[in-house]
């Protein structure tokens, strides 16, 4: 059985500024996004982001991610805390980042960087959808480090079984790093093997959006249930219940995007 290394939060320490782990991944998750999109530029013809749009859209993306995250977090989690204590809603560094809230934010942006560039947003998100689980495959890691979101009891038994000992002494899933498994490197290989060839406009994203959602839904089984507005359950999470409209909006999109086969460019 193991037992979770107990990470210092902070990385570094430069003087008086403490660089956090939990920042490095956010700054990897960058890198990575710009170095992939680059690469996707530069192997696409007719791509529809330049290098210059690529970074001009991050900063979009960061506010849609900031900002929707910590609303997500307030709203489907805990509205009641926040109720009570409204000036924490902006203390962002406290920590409280909803996934689901983050991607509504970057919905948001693309919409708004598709409207500007006068391109549809679809293949603006057919572009996107592909270089976003490396970002999210680095959270998780972060959220690993730091000894946070861990999992469910498991069989003592299990090879991989972890104690997190800032909670008890009970074997656990280490279900940071089935995300970052799940929705982070496996999603990325499958939407980078799909969007290496052509497909109608729209379907790239689709399968972003049911992929994320079933490998979320299979991940909240082996991590401990958050509390949402719904309550606190075992059987299905609030990460769950955010998942479920994501799989069908996305399964339908895909079979109705592959009948209207316009292909991208």
């Amino acid at each position: 059985m193991l037992i979770h290394p107990q990470f210092d939060p902070v990385a570094i320490h430069l003087g008086p500024l403490a660089v956090h782990w939990y920042g490095l991944m956010y700054l990897l998750g960058f890198v990575l996004f710009l170095t992939l999109g680059n690469y996707r530029i530069r192997s696409q013809q007719g791509s529809v982001f330049s290098s210059k749009d690529l970074d001009d859209f991050l900063t979009w993306a960061v506010i849609g991610v900031v900002a929707g995250g910590r609303l997500g977090e307030v709203l489907f989690y805990q509205p009641g805390y926040y109720l009570s204590h409204p000036a924490e809603i902006l203390m962002v560094w406290k920590g409280g980042m909803s996934f689901h809230g983050g991607f509504i934010g970057v919905l948001v942006a693309m919409a708004l960087f598709a409207r500007k560039k006068g391109v549809s947003f679809w293949q603006v998100s057919d572009f996107v959808a592909p270089l976003v689980p490396t970002g999210l495959a680095a959270g998780r890691l972060g959220n690993f480090i730091n000894g946070e979101l861990w999992g469910r009891p498991a069989p003592a038994d299990l090879p991989w079984a972890m104690v997190f000992p800032q909670v008890d002494l009970l074997p656990r899933h280490p279900s940071q790093l089935y995300q970052m498994l799940l929705e982070g490197l496996t999603l990325f290989a499958i939407l980078w093997l799909f969007s290496s060839k052509r497909r109608p406009v729209g379907q790239v994203s689709a399968l972003f959006l049911a992929g994320y959602g079933f490998f979320r839904f299979i991940a909240e089984y082996f991590r401990t249930p958050d509390a949402g507005i719904f309550g606190q359950s075992d059987v299905i999470s609030m990460g769950q219940w955010l998942s479920l409209p994501m799989i069908i909006i996305g399964a339908a999109l895909f079979v109705w995007f592959g009948k209207h086969d316009r292909r991208s460019l």
